[in-house]
């Protein structure tokens, strides 16, 4: 190993040509070639920078506070930046994600704790995206705003096709979709003649007790939690050297593209807050809903056309942002959790905890109620954003987990700086908030304060415990070791069998591989048969990246199969290891037999069915009935 050059977690001796099944090319010798190759990341993740919430919370300040609330837009851009180049260096050194790497340093109860919470945030964004979409059909189609937000749930077929047809076409389709956002605004600016000295006056920092609650929604708006889940996930997906030098020059690469994506899409937010300044406050119109600002540009800038674009650009917006809840969803479940369930499911459930409280709300309050909802929504996410700061900057300020790439004191005060002033904000804004529910609660007002005390202090109470966490001394969680083979003890059980010279045997990294094992072991000895060893990776971004993807998981998994080819090497056992990925294991078994047309199967089962089959999803059965093989099911004697 090269002295200050961390080890990824899981990550053992090199494996021979791994280079040919890694992520896409970063080797070349072109800079603007290079910067493609890198480039990708970034702009999946800022999207959820410029999604309907922000759109909600742009319009609120620049309706009601001019450009005064400009610098917060810029301010809450450069802690995105910052915070956004950490995680992706987090990812890129350790080969961890953000999820992963919280789930092998805190306990159990405190990563459930944290993965709600997140989840929370998530259901949030969504919920700003369902009324994003829902607002622009309703504005440009005339579609009634209840039946608009239940066709906003169609658009998880849309997720998923545009994830199986494969990352380059995912890259393609939010490229367009940011494009056409910044042209519609581009050409709004350009109508609505704003005042530039104003404008260049809205950069001094200023706030009052009026403008906080509209300045925390634009802070939570702009940096999301779940974005640092995403980023620190989705930059493993490229093919990056082990040496520092390599793992450096990678490290700049992402910087720049985040500084370019993000620039971008503070570019989009300050149009939208530039327009309503110079539209809405200039003329002293209020604005409650998305609609209303609709309404108003067209007799206001004098041409229909600034309203239609206005339309497209939000439902571009809403298209757009949708993307990002269900990959992070993804990766905080599995990262957090260890669980992975079938990605239409996780959509759906997403998508259907949005629709509620967004069906609800219209039903009880009309088209001025969603808007306090979108401002409600952004508001949650930023309560949410020390969960996730917190953690990626204790990861990466420590020397052990990060070796040379630990952040320098620059970096530290940036952070701990950016931190303070989300939790202070965010105490400002909760005391402010309950003192109001109170107040408008009348003889409730004691039930109103204890309750939120209570949630309050817990939460709280779980953010200290995590800043002081590394001055405890709690020794990290050590990630499972792959469970070890007793193969001198299969090879003493020899059953008469049919003549086999290939057995296929597919892995999934838990206690029964070793059955599996066991029993394949015990026929290839007899037989002389080859072993062919599979194993199909199901994360996230093995979905979308497929072959391409490189995750610290993805690294473990292969030299978890090293150490069965060495091991099975000492008893003269003939082996062939194959990684496939994609969202649906059976298929890719199914596929892989085909190839090597082996003689038996050899396959492990859970023992579960019925509801955990819809959930977790069911692998033998659909490949009983696609092959024409012998298949040897084996089963724990505790399932």
């Amino acid at each position: 190993m090269i002295p200050g050059n961390p080890v990824p977690a899981g990550e053992g001796r090199a494996k021979s040509l791994a280079d040919v099944h890694r992520s896409v090319r970063t080797d070349h010798v072109s800079w603007f070639r290079k910067m493609l190759a890198f480039g990708g990341p970034a702009y999946l993740v800022s999207v959820g920078y410029m999604d309907p919430g922000n759109w909600a919370t742009d319009l609120d300040g620049g309706a009601h506070f001019g450009y005064q609330l400009l610098w917060v837009l810029v301010m809450s851009n450069a802690m995105a930046v910052l915070l956004q180049s950490l995680a992706s260096k987090l990812g890129i050194v350790t080969g961890r994600d953000l999820a992963q790497a919280c789930r092998e340093t805190y306990p159990h109860r405190v990563n459930v704790a944290l993965w709600l919470l997140c989840e929370i945030a998530i259901v949030a964004c969504d919920l700003a995206e369902v009324l994003g979409a829902a607002i622009a059909l309703n504005l440009l189609f005339r579609i009634p705003l209840l039946i608009a937000v239940m066709i906003t749930a169609l658009d998880t077929l849309l997720v998923l096709g545009l994830q199986k047809l494969g990352i380059r076409y995912l890259e393609a389709v939010i490229l367009g979709l940011i494009a056409v956002i910044a042209v519609c605004f581009t050409a709004e600016i350009f109508m609505a003649k704003p005042d530039f000295l104003g404008v260049a006056a809205g950069l001094i920092p200023r706030i009052d007790g009026k403008s906080l609650y509209t300045a925390v929604a634009m802070l939570g708006a702009t940096v999301m939690p779940h974005n640092l889940y995403l980023h620190s996930a989705l930059v493993q997906t490229r093919r990056i050297g082990r040496s520092i030098e390599e793992k450096r020059s990678a490290v700049r690469w992402n910087i720049l593209d985040c500084v370019i994506a993000l620039n971008g899409a503070m570019f989009i937010n300050g149009a939208i807050l530039i327009l309503a300044g110079a539209v809405f406050y200039k003329a002293h119109k209020d604005v409650t809903e998305i609609q209303q600002a609709y309404l108003l540009l067209a007799p206001l800038l004098g041409t229909v056309v600034a309203a239609k674009l206005f339309g497209i650009a939000l439902f571009c917006s809403g298209q757009s942002s949708t993307l990002t809840g269900t990959m992070a969803g993804q990766i905080v479940m599995e990262g957090f959790l260890n669980i992975r369930v079938q990605p239409w499911l996780r959509r759906l459930v997403t998508r259907a905890l949005a629709i509620v409280p967004a069906i609800v709300v219209i039903w009880l309050m009309g088209n001025a109620g969603t808007f306090r909802l979108l401002i409600l929504s952004q508001v949650v996410l930023n309560l949410q954003l020390p969960f996730a700061i917190i953690p990626l900057l204790h990861f990466t300020n420590d020397p052990r987990r990060m070796g040379v790439f630990a952040n320098a004191w620059k970096l530290r005060l940036g952070g701990w700086v950016t931190a303070v002033v989300v939790v202070g904000l965010n105490l400002w804004l909760a005391g402010q908030t309950i003192a109001d529910w109170a107040k408008a609660s009348g003889s409730y007002a004691p039930a109103v304060w204890g309750f939120s005390l209570v949630v309050c202090g817990g939460m709280f109470g779980l953010l200290g415990w995590i800043t002081v966490q590394p001055w405890l001394r709690v020794a990290p969680a050590v990630p499972a070791a792959p469970p070890t083979l007793g193969l001198e003890v299969a090879t003493s059980e020899l059953i008469a069998a049919p003549r086999y010279r290939r057995i296929l045997v597919t892995l999934d990294h838990s206690p029964l591989d070793r059955l599996a094992l066991g029993h394949a072991v015990g026929l290839a000895a007899q037989h002389k048969a080859r072993l062919y060893l599979l194993h199909v990776e199901e994360g996230v971004t093995s979905q979308i990246y497929g072959s391409e993807s490189s995750t610290a998981e993805v690294e473990a998994g292969r030299n978890y199969l090293d150490n069965l080819v060495d091991s099975l090497g000492e008893i003269d056992i003939d082996v062939e290891t194959a990684i496939r990925h994609g969202s649906r294991p059976r298929r890719e078994i199914v596929r892989y037999a085909l190839e090597i047309e082996p003689d038996l199967v050899v396959m492990g089962a859970h023992g579960h069915g019925g509801l955990k089959d819809l959930i977790f999803g069911n692998t033998i059965n659909p490949v009983r009935h696609r092959l024409n093989i012998p298949i040897l099911v084996v089963r724990s004697p505790g399932v």
